[in-house]
């Protein structure tokens, strides 16, 4: 008898997001599942990990499902590590996180918890993706990326992932016929540019407020923020080594005698 893949479902926006409860009913056809999510919001935690507190896991039984499911009290990465090490049967062979309420894309990888869960799967060498959808409401539709995500996850079972690398998968927030498919890119030159809102509470106490705006530097055409401003769901393969390996040879000639 052979068996059904064991799929890992996470996600940052915690257990009862309907962007996960989407993610769960596309992923039951796929294999067997088991879901380890945060029990509350941890949008922008990045890779984050708990060590000065204790760690809970709840299960959970959502309209009577046969699979098993956990909210955590940590955080997305968190809720991966628990997932392998103590709560799956076994090693999972796939891990999907999401699907994700709101972009992801370009510089917003480094900081997602969404890419942060799927990455630290790949770290424990499983395939893994991140899916998001480029609507933040919590009342999103999600019905029009559900295909992509399925056909996406499907060619990942078949084909597999390289080592070390991890796909980051965005959909823009269009309509199923409004799609015009899939494209492979490279992550785009673009990044927050921030302020500070200072403010002063009741007891006179100065306070901070994030502000900011969203600016692509990138005139590129092969660039994830390309893909979506164009209506293409755009797939980036990321990978979790951060050295600049093009750099290495011309920090060799640098001088370091003391």
């Amino acid at each position: 008898m052979i068996k059904k893949p064991l799929i890992l479902i996470t996600n940052d926006d915690g257990i009862n997001a309907p962007g996960i409860r989407t993610l769960i009913s596309i992923m039951k056809p796929l294999g067997d599942i088991i879901v380890v999510a945060p029990d509350s919001p941890q949008s922008g935690m990045g890779h984050a990990i708990t060590l000065d507190a204790t760690l809970y896991a709840e299960e959970h039984k959502f309209n009577h499902a046969t699979h098993r499911e956990y909210s955590c009290s940590g955080t997305p990465a968190d809720c991966v590590k628990l997932a392998i090490r103590q709560l799956a049967d076994r090693k999972p062979d796939l891990c999907v996180s999401g699907i994700n309420h709101g972009s992801n894309s370009s510089i917003n990888v480094i900081y997602s918890g969404t890419m942060s869960a799927a990455i630290e799967a790949g770290i424990e060498g499983i395939p893994a993706i991140g899916f998001s959808l480029l609507n933040y409401k919590w009342n999103a539709d999600f019905g029009a990326c559900k295909e992509y995500v399925k056909i996406i996850t499907e060619n990942v079972l078949t084909h597999g992932l390289p080592d070390g690398v991890v796909l980051n998968v965005n959909i823009p927030d269009i309509q199923k016929h409004e799609i015009k498919g899939v494209k492979i890119c490279r992550q785009a030159r673009a990044n927050w540019v921030e302020e500070f809102d200072k403010r002063i509470n009741p007891q006179g106490k100065d306070y901070y407020w994030l502000t900011g705006k969203f600016v692509n530097l990138d005139e590129g055409d092969d660039t994830d923020e390309w893909a979506l401003a164009n209506n293409y769901v755009s797939v980036v393969p990321v990978q979790f080594d951060l050295t600049a390996h093009h750099y290495i040879d011309n920090l060799k000639r640098w001088n370091f005698k003391v």
